[in-house]
C-alpha cells in the first residue's frame, strides 16, 4: 500500500542531489553471526548533481554494482554490513528505517538492473508490473495506473504499447526488455536514476538507442544519472564526470574529457591503452599485466601496486589517499603517491 511519508524538500541549486561519503560494504559469514569475511567496498565517495551523469567505471568485481545495491538498500542485512553515508536531499539513506527507505526507492531513487530478464517477473505481464510500480507509491486505481503504464511504454518507444501491455517478458527482445525496465524506473519521475550496466549483452546499435533514451529522459525530468559500466567508450559519450574503481576503491575522479585526455593514475592509463582506437593499430594494444585481487585478498599499500609498471617501495606499504593533483582541486582527484603530472600527458 502507498505510504504517507512526506516528500523530501527540494534541493537548492548547486547542492548535490546525492552525496556518498566513505561508503563501505563488508560481506559477513552465513547468518551474520561471525566476523566480516571480506570488505568489498573501501571508502567510496562521490557526488551527483541535478541533470548530471557520473560514470562509475571498473572491471568485473571492482565493486561497482554492489555499491549501487548498497545505496538502494538492496543488500541483505544478514550477510552484508554497509557503512559510511549517502545523503539524498540531506537525508542519509543508509540511516533510514527500511519502511522509509522503501518509500524513497522507486519514487525518488530508481535502479535499472543490468539483466532485465532476471529482474522482471516472468509470470506477470510487463504492463501489470509497470502499473503496480505506480500503485505501490500512489493512491490511484487500476484503470489510471494502466493508462499511465501504456503512456510510459510509448515514452520508451515500445511499438503498439496498448497491445503489448499484456505481453510477458519473454515475448520481448533484449533491447525492448531493457526499455520496459527503464519505463518502470522512471514511472514516478525519480530525481536520481542508477543504471547498472544497462546495455549488457545488447548489440552496439541497441546500446546507442538505450543510452540516447536515458539521456533524453534525464533532460526531460532534470534527474541525475549514475551510470555503472565497464565500457570506457560508453562512458565517454555519455558522462559528465567519471570515477574509476579498482578492488573496491575509487582511484581517480575527473571530468570526462580531462580524464580521457590526461589520465593521471597508472590504472586509468592502462585501461585506456587497452582500448582499440579507430585511428590506432589494434595489434599494438597494451594489456594490463596480472589480474585484479580477489575480495578480501588485498595486500598492504596501493591495491594496484602488484600490477603497476613502476612501483616505488612506498606504494607496497602505504595506501594512497584520494587527493587533488592539479590546479582544479574539485575537478580531479587521484589515489596515487606518484600520479603522472597531468600537464605532461599528451
Amino acid at each position: 500500500m502507498p505510504t504517507n511519508t512526506p516528500d523530501p524538500a527540494p534541493q537548492p541549486d548547486g547542492v548535490p542531489l546525492l552525496e556518498v561519503e566513505d561508503l563501505t560494504v563488508d560481506l559477513l559469514s552465513p547468518g551474520g553471526t561471525g566476523p566480516a569475511v571480506q570488505r568489498v567496498v573501501h571508502g567510496v565517495s562521490f557526488t551527483l548533481r541535478k541533470e548530471e551523469t557520473v560514470a562509475l567505471i571498473g572491471e568485473s568485481g571492482s565493486g561497482k554494482s554492489i555499491s549501487a545495491m548498497a545505496l538502494m538498500g538492496l543488500l541483505p542485512a544478514a550477510t552484508a554490513h554497509v557503512g559510511g553515508s549517502a545523503r539524498h536531499r540531506g537525508t542519509d539513506l543508509l540511516a533510514l528505517p527500511p519502511d522509509q527507505l522503501r518509500t524513497r526507492r522507486g519514487k525518488h531513487l530508481a535502479l535499472v538492473f543490468q539483466d532485465a530478464l532476471s529482474a522482471l517477473n516472468p509470470t506477470l505481464t510487463v504492463g501489470y508490473q509497470i502499473a503496480e510500480t505506480i500503485r505501490a507509491h500512489e493512491s490511484v486505481g487500476r484503470r489510471e495506473a494502466r493508462t499511465r503504464a501504456v503512456e510510459l511504454m510509448a515514452r520508451v518507444r515500445i511499438p503498439d504499447p496498448a497491445r503489448r501491455y499484456r505481453d510477458y517478458p519473454h515475448q520481448f527482445s533484449g533491447g525492448m526488455r531493457q526499455r520496459i525496465m527503464i519505463a518502470m524506473a522512471v514511472a514516478l519521475s525519480p530525481d536520481v536514476l542508477i543504471a547498472d550496466e544497462p546495455t549488457t549483452a545488447l548489440d552496439v546499435t541497441v546500446q546507442a538507442q538505450i543510452m540516447e533514451l536515458l539521456a533524453e529522459l534525464r533532460e526531460e525530468t532534470g534527474s541525475a544519472l549514475l551510470l555503472i559500466t565497464h565500457d570506457l567508450g560508453l562512458a565517454a559519450g555519455t558522462a559528465d564526470r567519471v570515477a574509476i574503481m579498482y578492488a573496491g576503491r575509487i582511484l581517480e575522479q575527473a571530468p570526462v574529457q580531462e580524464l580521457y585526455d590526461r589520465p593521471a593514475h597508472p590504472y586509468t592509463r592502462g585501461l585506456l591503452a587497452a582500448v582499440p582506437r579507430l585511428d590506432g593499430d589494434a595489434d599494438n594494444l597494451t594489456p594490463i599485466p596480472g589480474s585484479p585481487p580477489g575480495p578480501g585478498l588485498l595486500s598492504s599499500g596501493c591495491p594496484f601496486h602488484p600490477r603497476c609498471p613502476d612501483v616505488p617501495e612506498r606504494c607496497a606499504t602505504q595506501p594512497p589517499m584520494l587527493l587533488p593533483v592539479d590546479t582544479a582541486p574539485a575537478a580531479r582527484l587521484v589515489a596515487c603517491h606518484y600520479p603522472l603530472e597531468v600537464s605532461d600527458v599528451r
